[in-house]
């Protein structure tokens, strides 16, 4: 399972980047997978539902499942899972596309637009191009234009080991 990161500041066009590269991936017959961390509390479920009242009665874990879809909702409780973890815990992919964990070892690509900040990347060896403006990028580092979803997509492929 190859993993890629996309990664960035706030505000700078993420999480639309991973959208379009899923499309673009997906369209070419690749199994893509994603993982999107988040540094807030995250609530699926809508209070009062079956499943909800399962959670809040003391479950671990609770699967909705219809014909269409599986959401595996598990509480962890104080015991934090990290991206290895995750991983291992999820459906073989072709690729794995993770939005944020700026400081994983894995490799990523930033999105940066000219943000007040400089990119990451001069002070993040995994980030190993940029996606946006290209003003401040460290020397050598690869830059892409932001909407150049198909250039962006063999670079990664490329430097994923495809």
């Amino acid at each position: 399972m190859r993993l890629y990161g996309v990664t960035g500041r706030k505000n700078q066009g993420k999480t639309t980047l991973v959208e379009r590269l899923v499309a673009h991936f997906s369209a070419r017959g690749l199994r893509v997978s994603t993982v999107k961390h988040t540094h807030h509390g995250v609530d699926l479920e809508v209070p009062g539902t079956d499943t909800h009242r399962h959670r809040q009665a003391g479950a671990g874990e609770v699967v909705l499942a219809s014909d269409a879809r599986l959401a595996f909702l598990h509480e962890l409780r104080g015991e934090a899972w990290d991206l290895p973890r995750i991983l291992a815990a999820m459906q073989p992919a072709d690729l794995v596309l993770v939005e944020g964990y700026k400081s994983a070892p894995h490799r990523k690509i930033e999105v940066w637009r000219g943000a007040s900040e400089p990119p990451l990347a001069q002070q993040n060896p995994t980030i190993r191009a940029l996606a946006g403006d290209g003003s401040a990028a460290p020397a050598g580092l690869p830059v892409f234009g932001a909407d150049d979803v198909a250039a962006i997509a063999a670079f990664i492929l490329r430097d994923a080991g495809e």
